[in-house]
């Protein structure tokens, strides 16, 4: 199974990020890639609609810890699996996350690898533009 980690820090405090990673509806604001979120109503279940695919729903399942800042996102069509985790670092915050990638999806390796980057990057800098602001 392929798997790959991704990293940044982000000025803003956890409780600042916290609020966009634990909650999906916040994930077109940063996560690359996603269009739109529907969220259900059972709590941890949301649906994703790829960006520029507004009719292919994606399930997804979201467990969240805020006592341990982990949040874990499993793509119920795919099986890609997205372990975040925040740690307070200086005055701001690690954001680190662990893709897990089924053998079967492994040719999007690369693409998610980019994505993730993206993400990770975009989720710092709009937590600390909140922060600030």
């Amino acid at each position: 199974m392929p798997t790959f980690d991704q990293s940044a820090v982000s000025t803003a405090p956890p409780e600042e990020v916290w609020k966009l990673l634990y909650d999906p509806a916040q994930f077109p604001l940063w996560w690359a890639g996603t269009g739109s979120v529907q969220t259900g109503s059972d709590a941890g279940d949301y649906i994703m609609y790829p960006d520029g695919y507004p009719d292919f729903p994606m399930p997804q399942a979201l467990a969240a810890s805020q006592e341990n800042g982990t949040v874990k996102i499993s793509c119920l069509v795919s099986d890609l699996c997205f372990g975040w985790q925040l740690r307070p670092s200086g005055g701001g915050t690690e954001i680190s996350v662990h893709v897990e990638i089924p053998d079967q999806e492994a040719h999007r390796l690369d693409k998610q690898r980019d994505t993730i980057r993206q993400s990770v990057r975009q989720l710092a800098e709009l937590a600390a533009a909140r922060a600030s602001g």
